[in-house]
């Protein structure tokens, strides 16, 4: 996790309430949202290697993020741990090119179009080429969640990641489904699928598809905050 004060609503990665088993948490000190996401988590590989051994030692099947953007560390990561690790939502990405049908691909929302480049793309397995969409720069993502404040709007939030997927579709007719970067637009994820008629997926559909390959019984199951992927 980011050392975060923002607040987690259902649905977001942060809060337990999320997902239909059990989670822990391990918090990386100093990894912002502005040092993670504007500054490319310089500095941080180390700590969030350790959080993930920390996990790893406490009995966690399966281990992920609260940042899509830590898609750049996806093999580093990986690479130190005994069990299953997806640092983002992005990974999902490949597998959806792949099904998709035709030649529609997927696209990607994001919480910072500036920010998000190729290189996260690639560290995720994913087309650099990927079609993307940001939110809005100067909008409530950009102050609460990038700016870490203790309030947020959530139908603010909400609104952007409709725009941003009116967005993505007006320019992409060829966007077969949306992947959501950010780890906190889940719980606007049934919404965009309402307003968009395409599927989404995020960062629980990531945790979700992990946990029912451990076996997890209940990982696929239904939640109040956004209907299960059919």
């Amino acid at each position: 996790m980011l050392e975060t004060r923002f607040p987690r609503p259902p649905g977001d990665i942060g809060n337990p309430a999320s997902f239909a088993y059990p989670v822990r948490y391990a918090v990386v000190r100093g990894a912002s949202p502005q040092r993670v996401v504007r500054e490319r988590a310089a500095g941080l590989l180390a700590p969030f290697i350790e959080a993930a051994r920390s996990l790893e030692r406490e009995g966690c099947s399966a281990i992920t993020t609260s940042c899509g953007f830590l898609a750049l560390f996806q093999d580093a990561v990986a690479g130190a741990l005994g069990v299953p690790f997806a640092a983002s939502s992005l990974l999902q990405l490949p597998r959806l090119a792949a099904m998709l049908p035709g030649r529609q691909r997927p696209g990607v929302i994001t919480i910072s179009d500036a920010a998000l480049g190729p290189d996260h793309l690639r560290g995720a397995g994913a087309a650099p080429d990927t079609p993307v969409a940001g939110v809005r720069p100067d909008g409530e993502f950009a102050r609460a969640i990038l700016g870490d404040q203790p309030t947020l709007d959530m139908a603010l939030l909400e609104r952007e990641v409709l725009e941003a997927g009116e967005r993505l579709i007006t320019r992409h007719p060829d966007i077969g489904a949306i992947v959501l970067e950010c780890t906190n637009m889940p719980p606007y994820t049934a919404a965009l699928r309402a307003a968009t008629g395409l599927p989404v997926y995020d960062a629980l559909t990531l945790a979700d598809r992990l946990m029912g390959a451990m076996g997890e019984p209940d990982s696929l199951t239904s939640r109040v905050t956004r209907p299960a992927e059919s």
